[in-house]
């Protein structure tokens, strides 16, 4: 009798104890959609605001050109067939390079505003990683995955990487 109630006891010790490491595995885990998280980061909503502002204004510088442009074209159309050889090859140089400038204003244009993403953008992606980095710590998580970028966000720094052991196992040197 004192066996079977040893042996009841062992099973439901093993039973509770294996049923409390999935229950703290399963805890262990966790995820975020850190894009959702960026967006509402009120730095972010100003930086935002400025590119914003910053794209319309190129926009607007833009269209004045294009405007010009068009009127140019338009004039030239117009009077092209009565207008001596010279100053048509002129006014055609003209639009030529009003076409360059536009082209040049638009790529400068979008390399400005890329630039300023990300140096308004970049830091705060920082700031959330280095975040998540301390609550997965605080919080004793294993992983969290981010739902917004298929990825691991964070791995516990005491994890093992299997890395060396794989590529030994499949006969890889280096």
């Amino acid at each position: 009798m004192m066996k079977k109630l040893i042996l009841i006891s062992f099973f439901i010790f093993s039973f509770l104890f294996a049923g409390n490491i999935v229950a703290q595995t399963v805890q262990q885990i966790a995820f975020l959609n850190s894009n959702e998280i960026l967006d509402v980061m009120p730095q972010k909503i100003e930086a935002s605001k400025t590119i914003n502002d910053l794209n319309q204004k190129y926009k607007t510088e833009l269209k004045v050109m294009q405007n010009d442009y068009n009127k140019k074209y338009s004039d030239f159309i117009s009077y092209q067939n009565t207008m001596a050889d010279n100053i048509r090859l002129r006014r055609m140089q003209e639009l030529y390079e009003l076409e360059r400038q536009i082209n040049d204003f638009m790529k400068v244009a979008q390399e400005d505003i890329q630039n300023q993403e990300k140096q308004l953008i970049e830091p705060l992606r920082q700031r959330l990683k280095d975040t998540i980095y301390q609550v997965g710590v605080e919080q004793g998580l294993i992983c969290i995955y981010d739902l917004a970028n298929p990825a691991i966000a964070f791995v516990t720094p005491t994890a093992v990487d299997v890395t060396p052991l794989v590529k030994q196992k499949l006969g890889i040197r280096k």
